[in-house]
């Protein structure tokens, strides 16, 4: 049988070929590769769940005693950030303690509730602005108002990634969040580092099963293609849609080995699937997500980000707080799984879970029975991968208006997050356009005081 270098040449003529694969060996140094932290990392992976909308923290994860009694009254109750004056409206779920540690959490996450030995809990997390689009920008991004990489995006450019069969950085996303793509984009950092997008479905991965005698075929097609693109990308100097395109052909190729398996859940037990909440041949619930997320950290994907909305609605209840029900509902159960499963695999010392919303929601009214956006405070988690379990960091005051003790702003959440990946958010950099930038910008302390 003929080499696919030998045809290569016979196609090329005997001239052009070796330049050619010269540039294509020369190449050969994978820009995913493993790389080395700056220093001993607790956690390898990520798993980032997003609920998008605005979740309120004191219908969740942040008890508010003295806002129930208030209910009704008005107060100034801006947090800093208004002086508009508007009735306090007492949270719709009671609060009990979980787990050994005790911490409290409302009725709306009752498995999540019973998981508070795994989890470090944040109640004083902070952002600058009360849009959704540029708080969902900056919680992803670091930035506000311009776009930036995402956080994917820089760890993946930072550590790059494990299994060469899968990309390193992946988003199951079934509706984009505020901001659309810019929450996984790569933009100034090379193209592939940018997130690839999966959409629950029976076919979550489109056309990546190969057809049958094939084989021989399309390796000498991506092999020709490969060399071609190369060449073109030495002559022209550092096209960065060029650099993506070859790669992009080249996971493409290589996800059909392994991505077909790894979104496959028929050899998943009937225990695992109930862990999750989820119905054998059901691949569109996030309990799908959550169990698929579990597979793709076990692959060695680096980030993998779940965002949480649906075509109807999302957590941004302006009119009333009862949307926030079915919302809890969705997401409880799986995520507590999540968190069970990846503990009795072993995953969880080394797997950073990491939950969050953009803002919080005021403690006031909004409309008929919701609450407005809040930027001042509100509530994120992380669980494992070197956090320490079973604590509540931070307080906010007693009708969680504003942040009354231990202050997290975005900006140091991202450099903890960096931190436990054994990264120095301020070594962590790109040249762009004459200037070293970061994901923290010139900000960002690690929180330190909930690192094991």
């Amino acid at each position: 049988m003929i080499s696919r270098r030998a045809a290569i040449t016979s196609m090329l003529g005997a001239s052009l070929a070796p330049a050619i694969f010269s540039d294509l060996l020369a190449a050969d140094a994978d820009p995913l590769s493993p790389k080395k932290p700056h220093f001993a990392a607790k956690a390898k992976r990520v798993i980032w769940l997003f609920s998008t909308g605005g979740v309120a923290q004191m219908e969740t994860f942040d008890p508010k005693p003295k806002l129930f009694a208030a209910d009704g009254k008005t107060l100034g109750i801006g947090g800093g950030l208004s002086l508009e004056k508007r009735p306090l409206l007492k949270p719709r779920w009671a609060f009990k303690p979980g787990g050994k540690c005790g911490t409290e959490v409302s009725d709306l996450f009752p498995h999540l509730r019973d998981r508070m030995d795994d989890i470090c809990l944040i109640r004083s997390m902070t952002s600058d602005n009360n849009e959704h689009f540029q708080a969902t920008l900056a919680m992803h991004t670091g930035s506000f108002f311009v776009a930036r990489p995402s956080i994917g995006s820089w760890i993946s450019y930072g550590l790059g990634t494990v299994n060469q069969n899968l990309p390193s950085f992946v988003v199951i996303a079934p509706h984009l969040p505020y901001a659309g793509t810019q929450v996984f984009a790569n933009d100034f950092l090379p193209a592939y580092h940018q997130g690839t997008r999966v959409l629950p479905g029976k076919e979550p991965v489109p056309n990546v099963k190969r057809q049958p005698g094939t084989d021989a075929l399309q390796e000498l097609e991506l092999d020709f293609a490969g060399a071609l693109n190369k060449k073109h990308l030495k002559a022209h100097g550092n096209d960065g849609d060029m650099a993506a395109r070859v790669r992009s052909f080249e996971t493409a190729f290589k996800m059909q080995f392994e991505a077909p398996e790894a979104f496959d859940l028929a050899k998943e037990t009937d225990d695992t699937l109930n862990l999750y909440g989820l119905k054998r041949g059901d691949t569109e619930s996030f309990g799908w997500q959550c169990l698929i997320a579990r597979r793709l950290a076990e692959r060695g994907v680096r980030f993998i980000e779940l965002i949480d909305s649906s075509s109807a609605n999302n957590w941004d209840s302006h009119s009333d707080m009862a949307q926030h029900e079915p919302l809890a509902k969705k997401i409880d159960k799986p995520i507590a799984g999540l968190l069970q499963d990846l503990k009795r695999l072993g995953m969880l010392d080394d797997t950073l879970v990491v939950w969050t919303t953009e803002f919080g929601r005021t403690p006031g009214q909004d409309g008929a029975k919701g609450r407005g956006h809040h930027p001042a405070c509100f509530s994120s988690w992380l669980a494992g991968g070197g956090t320490k379990p079973g604590i509540a960091y931070g307080a906010t005051d007693d009708i969680a208006a504003t942040v009354a003790e231990k202050k997290v702003h975005v900006h140091d959440f991202h450099a903890t997050i960096l931190h436990l990946l054994g990264m120095d958010h301020e070594k962590l950099t790109y040249r762009h356009a004459g200037r070293d930038f970061r994901l923290t910008d010139v900000y960002g302390n690690v929180v330190k005081d909930i690192l094991k």
